[in-house]
């Protein structure tokens, strides 16, 4: 039976979508609900008319669909907190002055060098009833006494609103805060805050406890530090410990997915589980009992792991696998996956907005669709052949399904990634095993010293492995530009491939080779936008000025610091728009764009005599009178980048608006493009 004739897979579709178009067309909520009475309307009709006749009528599946799309549309919606009067999103005036603010911790975050990080739940604000994400960051101090998961905590502040990002084409982590329904930060002091003595004691607080549990009893057994931060990230999906420069070198040769728990840990617990259980037959009963310990076990895995958004996305999608597999429904197992996925928006659509949600559901579709054909290709008899064999068409299959998503997100590819593969999965094989068994030991105790040496000590020689293939730098292929345009059509040249390569006849040729031409239309269409964009930026640097003059391919920057081969700022600009840098220049005072002069006054306060620009730069703080100079250059627009003074920003915002005259503050605002 074809996938799609499969009346569920179109449902599902549909129903993405309408979470789709929801989130990037912003429907209004009533003219949803308006139009979901329509279409249910139109579908009982339909289905009405339909129950006299034999065969479905084109309408009734079109009605369908519409109606599956719309609750997609409302499904998003309805769980976009802001839209919500209660949201303290809403309440303005916490964002304006100091008001007290009640909330409850419910996950630890990764710490930075400065503060701890939480995400907590309001309930209160000035007494009035609210509720919210929100995260908090508690700066660090020697106090010894930190907040625990379920703690109350009362404090008076001025909630911020997440900033945008600031410089072009740089990760967007407000829209990231936003998907997971976080508005807001809250920053304080240890000493601002006043906590409960009641503890709420919910399923969060026990999953913490449990958490804490098995780190105090691997410290007992005398666990590494730097081993046992990687045990927990590989087991449990904690993160929150592990050094930057591990991540680090897990990115660069291709293993940054097991270190986040994924549908690979869950996988490898199912495996064990069902190994485990294999002894019991494969009757009615048997597999019944099979199938009742594999949910639960993973539901324990889930809470041990502390209820993690990606933890749960894949405990779901595995059991939905089990009871697919119980109910001896393996040859629709593309269907059974696409269940798992529905259920899931149902609860949670802004999960399809997530990378990790993304790259999980595509590397499982691809293994089980692409992996068959790899391994048809040749059959080796030999054991050891037949595991590497394996080990690099599960790779490939997984890689080539998440490749183009990959270089859209993080503009980098890991050329050594099936060396890496195959290398690791021996020693991550007995890891996961022997973790799982060392974490359920420590949640009742501490682990026999000789259990965990061993454990220890394969986990380091994974590190070093992972080290070795990640220190050669050549095979890590960095700022590779990928843009929306080369993201679809490799994706179509991809699937129309992997489709003719599977049943090849001249029709399925056609559509590659017009996937191959809609590819070539990308990389024409971004040469073409490329060429014709003529911009000149005002980056947002605390220390510098950076100023970007672009004239197609051709860009020349303006600063005072020329040693900016490695700038963040300057490489997202440049990846983000497939071009490269010419021309480093000193900053000048004046400077014409499109006919428009430019004016830049920095530190030393120089203004040229008889200067009239339409744009005044302040850079460097000057020190200069502003009322005074405005009434005699009289600009139309002053921009103040980053190198400013923040308190010396304020006089100049006011005396701008005494003049209504704009005023673009990067600081506040973020780069400005002319």
């Amino acid at each position: 039976m074809k996938v799609l004739d499969f009346p569920l897979v179109k449902i599902t579709i549909a129903f993405i979508l309408g979470v789709i178009a929801s989130y990037y067309m912003h429907f209004s909520i009533w003219l949803t609900i308006y139009l979901l009475c329509l279409f249910f309307v139109l579908f009982c009709t339909n289905y009405i008319l339909n129950l006299k006749s034999s065969k479905k009528s084109m309408f009734f599946g079109l009605s369908v669909y519409a109606l599956s799309f719309i609750l997609g549309a409302l499904t998003l919606l309805s769980h976009t907190e802001n839209l919500q009067k209660d949201n303290y999103s809403n309440y303005k005036s916490a964002f304006e002055k100091p008001e007290t603010i009640v909330l409850l911790l419910r996950e630890k975050l990764k710490s930075n060098d400065y503060s701890d990080r939480y995400i907590a739940h309001i309930e209160s604000i000035s007494n009035k009833k609210y509720k919210g994400k929100i995260i908090i960051n508690v700066q660090k101090d020697s106090s010894k006494s930190a907040l625990i998961i379920g703690n109350r905590i009362k404090i008076k502040i001025t909630l911020q609103r997440n900033k945008s990002n600031k410089n072009p084409n740089q990760f967007d982590y407000s829209r990231y805060l936003a998907n997971k329904q976080i508005f807001a930060q809250i920053y304080c002091q240890k000493s601002q805050i006043s906590v409960s003595q009641t503890i709420e004691k919910d399923i969060w607080y026990y999953c913490a406890k449990l958490h804490s549990r098995i780190i105090s009893n691997l410290e007992k057994s005398h666990f590494s530090k730097s081993e046992m931060n990687v045990a927990l990230a590989l087991i449990l999906g904690q993160q929150q410990e592990i050094s930057q420069d591990i991540i680090q070198d897990y990115q660069y040769s291709g293993a940054t997915h097991i270190l986040s728990v994924s549908g690979l840990h869950v996988g490898f617990i199912m495996l064990f589980i069902t190994f485990v259980l294999k002894p019991i037959p494969n009757t009615k009963r048997g597999s019944f009992v099979k199938l009742i310990s594999i949910l639960i076990a993973l539901a324990g895995f889930a809470i041990i792991s502390g209820l993690s958004p990606s933890v749960l996305r894949s405990v779901v999608m595995f059991s939905f696998l089990a009871i697919g597999n119980h109910l001896r429904r393996n040859g629709n197992i593309y269907h059974t996956l696409l269940v798992s996925i529905l259920l899931i928006l149902l609860f949670e659509p802004y999960f399809l907005f997530d990378v990790g949600f993304q790259l999980s559901y595509l590397a499982l579709f691809f293994i089980l669709w692409l992996q068959p054909v790899f391994k048809n290709i040749y059959k080796p008899k030999n054991k050891l052949f037949i595991y590497i064999w394996e080990a690099l068409t599960v790779s490939f299959a997984a890689q080539i399904g998440t490749l183009p998503l990959c270089l859209y997100y993080f503009h980098q590819f890991p050329g050594l990634f099936f060396v890496t593969n195959i290398i690791i999965l021996p020693v991550l094989s007995f890891i996961m095993i022997a973790g799982i068994i060392i974490m359920i030991i420590a949640i009742f105790t501490s682990p026999p010293l000789f259990i965990t040496l061993i454990f220890e000590k394969s986990i380091y020689l994974l590190n070093l492995m992972i080290h070795a293939v990640a220190s050669i730098e050549s095979f890590v292929i960095r700022d590779i530009s990928f843009n929306s345009y080369y993201l679809f059509t490799f994706y179509l040249l991809i699937i129309f491939s992997i489709v003719w390569i599977k049943k090849p006849n001249f029709s399925k040729l056609v559509f590659v080779f017009c996937s191959i031409i809609l590819v070539q239309l990308s990389f024409i269409l971004t040469k073409l936008k490329s060429e014709n964009e003529e911009e000149l930026i005002v980056y947002n640097e605390k220390n510098n000025t950076l100023i970007s003059e672009r004239t197609g391919k051709t860009i020349t920057l303006y600063t005072k610091n020329k040693l900016l081969e490695k700038n963040r700022n300057i490489n997202s600009y440049l990846v983000g728009n497939s071009i490269s840098l010419n021309k480093i220049k000193n900053i000048q005072n004046v400077l014409y764009f499109k006919d428009k002069k430019i004016l830049i006054i920095d530190s030393t306060g120089i203004c040229p005599i008889n200067s009239k620009p339409e744009i005044l730069i302040l850079t460097q703080t000057p020190k200069i009178n502003l009322d005074r100079l405005l009434k005699e250059i009289n600009p139309k627009i002053i921009i103040a980048d980053g190198s400013n003074n923040n308190s010396i920003q304020k006089f100049w915002k006011n005396s701008c608006i005494k003049k209504n005259i704009p005023f673009h503050s990067t600081n506040e605002k973020g780069y400005y493009k002319l």
